[in-house]
C-alpha cells in the first residue's frame, strides 16, 4: 500500500528518490469515482518510471471545477482508494484548482495527464525546463466520471435520458 504525503514530506521523499536514481512520474486529478479507465491510465503512467505519485483534488478544488454537487466522496475516501492500487506508490492532496505549484515544487521526471487536457497540462512549463518528460497518454474508451455519474442518476429516475426517455 502506498502512503499519504503531506506536501512538505513529499517534497523531502522527492529528494530520496532523485538521490538514489528513481524516475519519479507525477499525475493528477479528481478520481471522484474510481473506475477501470482511471486504474489503466494510472498503470501506464507507472510504465513510464520507478515511482508513481498521484495528486487529488481537495473537496474544495473539486466542487469549484466540477459543481457543488462534486465530489461524490470525500477526499479522505478518495486518498484511501488511491493508496490501495497497486501502481500508485504515493498520495498526496492539493487545494489550488491546478497542481502548478506543487509540480514545480516537486520537479517529476515525467508528468502524465490523460489525452482530454493534452490542450492545457499544468506543470508542463516547469517539467520541460528541467529536463523531463510530459506525456498525454489516450484515455480508456468508454469510462468517464461524468458518464457513469449521469447513468446512475438516470437508472434512478433523477435525470431524463439524453433521447427523453
Amino acid at each position: 500500500m502506498s502512503r499519504l504525503y503531506p506536501r512538505s514530506e513529499l517534497i523531502q521523499q522527492r529528494l530520496i528518490w532523485k538521490s538514489s536514481g528513481k524516475k519519479v512520474v507525477f499525475t493528477n486529478g479528481c478520481y471522484d469515482i474510481l473506475h477501470p479507465g482511471h486504474i489503466r491510465l494510472l498503470e501506464r503512467a507507472r510504465s513510464l518510471g520507478d515511482v508513481l505519485i498521484l495528486a487529488l483534488n481537495t473537496d474544495r478544488s473539486v466542487a469549484r471545477l466540477k459543481g457543488p454537487s462534486r465530489p461524490f466522496f470525500d477526499q479522505d475516501t478518495r486518498a484511501e482508494l488511491a493508496m490501495h492500487l497497486e501502481a500508485v506508490d504515493a498520495v498526496t492532496l492539493f487545494d489550488e484548482d491546478t497542481p502548478r505549484e506543487l509540480i514545480a515544487a516537486v520537479l517529476p521526471d515525467v508528468l502524465v495527464k490523460g489525452a482530454d487536457w493534452a490542450h492545457f497540462i499544468a506543470g508542463r512549463e516547469e517539467v520541460e525546463a528541467a529536463g523531463g518528460e510530459v506525456h498525454a497518454l489516450p484515455l480508456e474508451p468508454g469510462f468517464s466520471t461524468t458518464d457513469i455519474a449521469e447513468k446512475i442518476l438516470r437508472q434512478q429516475g433523477q435525470i431524463a435520458s439524453p433521447n427523453g426517455q
